[in-house]
């Protein structure tokens, strides 16, 4: 199994950038962030590929920023821009499988942390 462990949220005020931290005990073929703000539905906020492909939500695109330090075992989110849109609970997932695509799929998640734009 894949431990994922987030860290980062908080409260912040529009604009203000935010970069949240996910440790994990294990890689995966695709890593990635999703969120679920009160009263939605989970959504797909952004996904890396083992082979570095990135793929992002519409509407995050051109704001939000998915990297990773694999040799220390973490990915990010760099949130810049954020809006009050974006608050939500963001889980960092993981998969063996599959195109990395933002579905809700992923085999392995962490417990979240959570983000609020005000």
């Amino acid at each position: 199994h894949v431990q994922l462990v987030e860290s980062g949220g908080g409260s912040v005020q529009a604009g203000e950038s935010l970069r949240l931290t996910c440790e994990y005990s294990q890689s995966r073929y695709c890593m990635g962030w999703f969120r679920q703000g009160p009263g939605k539905e989970r959504e797909g906020v952004a996904s890396i590929s083992g082979d570095g492909r990135t793929t992002y939500g519409d509407s995050v695109k051109g704001r939000f920023t998915i990297s990773r330090d694999k040799s220390k075992n973490k990915l990010f989110l760099q949130m810049n821009n954020p809006k009050p849109e974006d608050t939500g609970r963001y889980y960092c997932v993981a998969e063996r499988y599959g195109g990395c695509a933002l579905v809700s799929n992923y085999g392995y998640w962490g417990q979240g942390t959570q983000v609020t734009v005000s």
